[in-house]
C-alpha cells in the first residue's frame, strides 16, 4: 500500500467507480476512465510519488505539497491547478480554522492532496460508493467546489444566530462576558472572510478560463457555486457590521454608566467644595477667630453650612444639573 494514499478511484463515466490499490495506480491508462488520487501530502510516500512518479511539472508538485496556501486557481494550456478551502467541521475544531485541499487535473487525471480530513471529500466518497460517481474530471471539480460551499452554510448560519443572541442580550448579560463573546465572534468572521473572498475569485476564474474539457454544464455549476460564495460573503459582511454595531452599543452603555457615576461624584464634590473651604478657613489655628468664645458659634456654623447646601441644591435644580 502506498504510504499517504487516502483514496484512489477510476470513474467509468457512467456513474460507476472502481477503487484501486497503491500497486494498481501505475497500471492505469486513460481508456480505463478518469483517475482520481487523493493523498495526505504530509506522508513521505505521498511526497515521493507526487515528486518522482506523477509526471507533474515542478510548479504543480510544489503547489500540491505546499504547507500554506490561499484559495486560487490557474489554468495553463489543458491543465488546471487550484487550491480551495473548506470549513473545519472536524470534532473539537473551530470552523474558522479552514482546511485546505490542493488539486491538479488535466481532464484525465485528478490529483488532490490535503493534510487534515475534509468532510466535503467524505461526502463525495459516500456518493462514489453509492453508485453516483462523477462522470468526468470537470464533474468531480464542480462537485467538490459545490460540497465545499454547501458545508460553509451551517457555519455561517451559526454565526448569524450567535450575533442575534448577542444583540438580544446586550442589555442583560454581563458586560465582561459580552465583550469577550463579541471579540471572539468578530475574529471568526474575519478569519472566514479572509479565505472565502479569494475562493470566490478562484471559482469565478475557473468559470471564465476553464480548460476545454469543461463543458457548458460544468461552467454553469461553477457559476452557481461562485454566486453562492458571493452570497455568503455578503452575509458575513452583514453579520460583521451587526457585531460591530452591537459592540458599539456595549461600549456606549459602559461609557454612559461611567459618565453617570462621574457626574454624581462631580455633583457631590461641587456641593462639599464650598463647605470644605468654609470649615477649613474656620479651622486655622491663629488668633482672632470670631466666635471662639461663643457657646452658640458651633450651631451657627452648622446652620450656615446647611443653608449653603440647600442653596446649592436649589441652584443645581434651577440649572437642571440635578
Amino acid at each position: 500500500m502506498l504510504d499517504g494514499l487516502i483514496y484512489a478511484f477510476v470513474f467509468d463515466g457512467e456513474g460507476g467507480a472502481r477503487e484501486l490499490s497503491g500497486d494498481e495506480i501505475d497500471g492505469w491508462s486513460a481508456d480505463q476512465g478518469t483517475l482520481w488520487l487523493h493523498f495526505d501530502y504530509s506522508k513521505a510516500g505521498s511526497q515521493h510519488w507526487i515528486t518522482e512518479k506523477s509526471g507533474l511539472d515542478p510548479i504543480a508538485v510544489s503547489a500540491l505539497l505546499a504547507d500554506e496556501t490561499r484559495p486560487r486557481a490557474s489554468v495553463s494550456g489543458n491543465t488546471l491547478l487550484m487550491s480551495l478551502r473548506g470549513v473545519n467541521m472536524n470534532p473539537g475544531a473551530d470552523p474558522e480554522d479552514m482546511v485546505s485541499i490542493r488539486l491538479w487535473s488535466d481532464g484525465q487525471r485528478v490529483i488532490s492532496s490535503r493534510r487534515r480530513r475534509l468532510l466535503s471529500v467524505d461526502d463525495i466518497i459516500g456518493e462514489v460508493r453509492g453508485g453516483n460517481a462523477p462522470f468526468s474530471a470537470a464533474d468531480f471539480i464542480a462537485l467538490l467546489a459545490s460540497r465545499l460551499t454547501t458545508r460553509m452554510h451551517d457555519a455561517i448560519e451559526e454565526l448569524e444566530e450567535d450575533v442575534s443572541l448577542l444583540e438580544e442580550s446586550v442589555l442583560t448579560e454581563s458586560r465582561q462576558v459580552m465583550r469577550a463573546e463579541l471579540s471572539a465572534l468578530r475574529r471568526e468572521l474575519i478569519a472566514l472572510r479572509r479565505y472565502i473572498a479569494p475562493q470566490r475569485e478562484a471559482l469565478s476564474r475557473i468559470q471564465l478560463e476553464a480548460p476545454k474539457w469543461f463543458d457548458d454544464m460544468q461552467r454553469l455549476r461553477m457559476r452557481e457555486t461562485s454566486d453562492r460564495m458571493m452570497l455568503y460573503i455578503e452575509v458575513l459582511d452583514s453579520v460583521r457590521e451587526r457585531a460591530a454595531v452591537t459592540q458599539e452599543e456595549l461600549v456606549n452603555q459602559i461609557s454612559e454608566e461611567s459618565n453617570r457615576r462621574m457626574y454624581v461624584l462631580s455633583i457631590v464634590a461641587a456641593i462639599f467644595l464650598p463647605l470644605g473651604f468654609f470649615t477649613g478657613l474656620l479651622g486655622i489655628n491663629v488668633g482672632g477667630m470670631p466666635g471662639a468664645d461663643e457657646a452658640l458659634a458651633f450651631w451657627l456654623v452648622c446652620g450656615i453650612c446647611v443653608t449653603v447646601v440647600v442653596w446649592e441644591i436649589w441652584l443645581f435644580r434651577k440649572k437642571q444639573w440635578l
